[in-house]
């Protein structure tokens, strides 16, 4: 590192997990700033611009994936992490085709965060898994693909694939079902 810290954007809706990545990234020598939505986001970039920022793929009342290109408008040489508890193919996709370095699920700790901040390549020795995925996750996998590509429009959504608003939104509440 340089004589002046790093610094590091969080942008995350959890408040109690800011303040521990907050807590964790300090001791490893970051400056660090927290954004809980876009505007908040924008407005910290643009004041002081970091070189390295968290971006959590569902905000509260913003999707990260909205506000990855417009923070790399404002920071262009911000290498962005998408953080996400509802991980699937694609968002992971998309993120990266919007321009994150890498895209993690949570929970993920500090030191996961950094390695993947740094990591430059795929991995041609990556893990594949033995089974394919159970239907449920094939399912979630494909409603987050039509929810993506109606800008997470809910009720075009639905439409789309036939089901009833409220029965999506039951759906869409639960955590994303393991392989």
């Amino acid at each position: 590192m340089s004589e002046s810290p790093e610094r590091l954007l969080i942008i995350d809706d959890d408040e109690m997990l800011c303040h521990v990545m907050e807590r964790a990234m300090s001791r490893r020598g970051y400056e660090v700033l927290v954004a809980h939505d876009a505007e908040e986001a924008l407005a910290k970039a643009r004041q002081a611009p970091p070189a390295l920022a968290t971006l959590d793929l569902k905000l509260e009342h913003d999707s990260g994936l909205k506000l990855l290109p417009e923070l790399l408008e404002v920071a262009p040489a911000c290498r962005v992490v998408v953080l996400t508890g509802y991980s699937s193919i694609a968002t992971a996709v998309e993120a990266i085709k919007l321009g994150a370095v890498n895209y993690l699920c949570k929970p993920a700790d500090a030191d996961e965060i950094l390695a993947a901040f740094d990591k430059q390549g795929g991995d041609p020795d990556a893990e594949l898994a033995d089974n394919p995925p159970s239907i449920n996750r094939v399912t979630w996998e494909h409603i987050q693909k039509v929810l993506q590509e109606h800008d997470g429009n809910i009720s075009a959504t639905a439409r789309a694939l036939g089901m009833h608003r409220r029965t999506l939104q039951r759906k869409l509440q639960k955590r994303p079902v393991r392989r």
